[in-house]
């Protein structure tokens, strides 16, 4: 095994590990890592495999820690649940806050390691995903593409303390999806400014996450869809139809992977929803937090898919009987075509015997796809299904958060 390094910049810590066969003269991938609320480095690691996945592959992986104390001068950069706060403004653009810090992190270990700059990704998840795809948009001529698990859209929520001391607007968001993730797309595009380019996402999303809804994975891809089509010169709003879809079993539960292709016909973003899967990091390990050890393994396709243009995962299949699980494909419906983009996304309510049937909707334009799938009709949609429960890193802080915060800068400020 190679080194897993501890450094500190500005006051934040970070852990980089190095493959054991790193050699200065070659040129290395980087991938940075972010980590949800409750998390930490260590533990991200352990959850994810990740560092032995990049011992296989021969690439360093960069582990920043936002568990960071509370700075009067930088509020936006503290959060008492260790969460990256994605849903402030300054934590959404180039050269401010959680980007710039990320940033500076990625310079700093290419002034000490051989980083090849063209292969430099991010992924994360819960609000660590969220941060992904903020540097996605605010640095696309830093990364070559992102991984989202359980994430939300760019400019999802913009939380402005003394309005809304509770943040209640990110935990809406979470819950119900955003308004318009065109209007999403919009905004991403904008933010990219002179940078901009079209970016490689890979989105993963629990169906029954109860914490994040399972329409942000959707959105998510819908706010990435309208990017890189304006990014190519296109006008208005962008067909969000996947090129194909595709629905398996892989160790124990079943999910439906959605391909959508660019101008061009390449393959560009995935969206693979899990069936049965909470707030946590498919495939993962135990040993560390919000894991979920069965399903697709999550960092061995999404490292291939942001490594590769395309995408050939190396996972072992293991085939469940089919009395014990159904081979039915996990499917977003159709969403309704009355809602305008100005409406909040509706979630209806079905009881079944064994498990609650959530139907998001969310406005997208119609059109005629222009290809065939090539392995099953594509359908931008699925079938959620949405456990009661589910513990997760609490991806906006919780309901003490901003009392917590603000209770401690009055004490500051009166001292």
């Amino acid at each position: 095994m190679g080194e897993f390094l501890n450094f500190v910049h500005q006051g934040y810590k970070y852990k980089l590990y190095v493959p054991g066969e790193y050699h200065i003269e070659k040129q290395y991938p980087l991938l940075v890592m972010l980590h949800g609320c409750g998390q930490n480095p260590d533990d991200f690691a352990a959850g994810t495999n990740m560092n032995e996945q990049a011992e296989k592959e021969n690439f360093l992986v960069l582990y920043p820690d936002m568990n960071h104390p509370l700075h009067p001068r930088d509020p936006a950069g503290y959060n008492p649940f260790g969460c990256w706060n994605w849903f402030l403004d300054k934590n959404q653009h180039r050269d401010e806050g959680h980007p710039k810090l990320i940033y500076e992190m990625i310079h700093e270990v290419k002034s000490e390691y051989n980083i090849d700059s063209n292969k430099v990704y991010a992924a994360g998840l819960s609000a660590g995903g969220s941060l992904a795809c903020i540097l996605g948009v605010t640095y696309p001529d830093v990364f070559s593409g992102i991984g989202i698990c359980s994430g939300l859209a760019y400019d999802a929520a913009n939380v402005f303390f003394l309005t809304d001391p509770m943040a209640e607007e990110a935990k809406t968001k979470m819950e119900k999806g955003v308004t318009d993730p065109y209007e999403c797309g919009n905004s991403a595009f904008q933010e990219m400014g002179e940078y901009k380019k079209k970016m490689r996402v890979i989105v993963f999303h629990g169906i029954c996450d109860t914490t994040v809804h399972p329409i942000n994975g959707l959105q998510v891809i819908t706010q990435w869809v309208q990017t890189n089509f304006l990014i190519e010169g296109g006008i208005g709003l962008a067909d969000v139809t996947p090129a194909k879809v595709k629905s398996d079993i892989i160790n124990g539960k079943s999910y439906t992977r959605h391909v959508y292709h660019d101008k061009k016909d390449e393959p560009l973003l995935e969206l693979w929803m899990i069936d049965q899967m909470g707030h946590t990091w498919s495939g993962g390990n135990p040993s560390g937090s919000y894991t979920d050890s069965a399903g697709p393994n999550a960092t061995e396709i999404i490292w291939n898919f942001l490594h590769s243009h395309q995408q050939q995962t190396k996972e072992k299949r293991i085939d469940t009987p089919v009395k014990q699980l159904s081979k039915k494909p996990v499917k977003l419906l159709p969403p309704p075509q009355d809602p305008s983009p100005g409406e909040l996304p509706s979630i209806t309510t079905v009881q079944q015997p064994d498990h609650i049937l959530i139907l998001p909707s969310v406005t997208t334009p119609v059109q005629t796809a222009t290809e065939k799938p090539t392995e099953t009709a594509a359908n931008p949609s699925t079938e959620a299904t949405v456990k009661t429960k589910d513990e997760s890193p609490g991806e906006t802080p919780k309901k003490n958060f901003l009392s917590t915060l603000l209770s401690k800068l009055i004490k500051k400020k009166t001292k």
